[in-house]
């Protein structure tokens, strides 16, 4: 019996200390029949030259274009594909040599609609270091429940953890190039929506690199905070319009109350904007997100001024 085609997309700028170790992630893997397709996004560095000597490989195909986006890149290889089921891939991260293989074994059984999570876990230089928690989202469940648990419990799912049918994504339709920060986030809101169920796949993992320099998802630019901004309001909304029980209210409520934070000093107006949503939904006495000093600070001075004065105590959180 042959085996569906799997394609793996991995979208590349300047990632020249990383993505030889990425590619051979993806080469690696123990699920034969792959292709994998790396978009070069205009790099200045030499990206494009260590993925041109990998497309000497069987299933390897590098695409060079100008510099838009990653969002621009996926949508590329994306168009290039012609794997049944798609997995995306960052070019600094890495896949475990069998987290396709099970992923697949279970959509396979599952039949056409499903998508499937696993395991991530961040490292900084060593993936032997990487550390694999327990999260919330470790379970089967559909993608209601899914943007539901995510803004209760900020448990997010990272974007190579998922491996999707190609035909569900041609449903969620494309990425969308408008959006710099939290692309990933906005973009599986969409699919996990429009899936009939997602797979939890134990021991499918993957290796997330962080801690690193000018990492677009640490940007906390004017642009950056308002794609931030855009995504959460296309979250929520796609949320709500999917479900508008109280226990989605709420969650999208504290959705506003989260922006808000992430959004303050840097983006004010968007921060007021983000607090009138929160409010429109009924509010949310759930506490910002920040650990036990801080929540004490802004007892004292309110959250904005006490948010200020980590951020200048500390700006590599800012």
């Amino acid at each position: 019996m042959s085996q569906s085609l799997v394609s793996i997309i991995i979208p590349c700028y300047n990632a020249e200390p990383w993505i030889a170790q990425t590619l051979d992630s993806a080469v690696g893997q123990t699920w034969r029949n792959k292709e994998i397709i790396v978009v070069d996004d205009g790099s200045r560095d030499r990206s494009l030259e260590i993925v041109r000597s990998y497309a000497l490989l069987p299933g390897v195909k590098v695409i060079a274009q100008e510099n838009r986006s990653a969002s621009a890149a996926r949508n590329r290889g994306l168009r290039e594909a012609g794997g049944d089921y798609i997995q995306f891939l960052d070019a600094d991260d890495l896949l475990h040599p069998e987290k396709i293989e099970i992923q697949m074994r279970r959509l396979e059984v599952a039949g056409p609609d499903h998508l499937a999570s696993g395991e991530w876990g961040r490292f900084e230089g060593d993936p032997d270091g990487a550390e694999f928690g327990e999260y919330p989202n470790h379970r089967d469940m559909d993608g209601v429940e899914f943007l539901q648990v995510f803004f209760e419990a900020t448990a997010m799912m990272q974007p190579a953890a998922w491996l999707a049918p190609r035909a569900l994504l041609d449903r969620a339709g494309p990425w969308d190039e408008r959006i710099t920060l939290n692309d990933d986030g906005e973009y599986f809101a969409r699919v996990a929506l429009a899936a009939k169920r997602i797979l939890y796949c134990p021991g499918s993992r993957v290796y997330y690199r962080s801690g690193l320099k000018g990492s677009l998802s640490r940007r906390k630019d004017s642009r950056s905070l308002e794609s931030m901004f855009l995504a959460n309001r296309l979250i929520v909304e796609r949320l709500l319009a999917a479900d508008s029980s109280s226990r989605s209210v709420a969650a999208a409520a504290y959705a506003w109350k989260w922006a808000a934070f992430e959004l303050y000093p840097g983006r004010p107006d968007l921060c007021r904007q983000a607090e009138r949503e929160c409010r429109r939904l009924g509010g949310s006495a759930r506490p910002m997100p920040a650990g036990p000093a801080f929540q004490r600070l802004s007892r004292l001075l309110g959250w904005k001024l006490a948010k200020r004065l980590r951020d200048r105590l500390n700006p590599k959180r800012g």
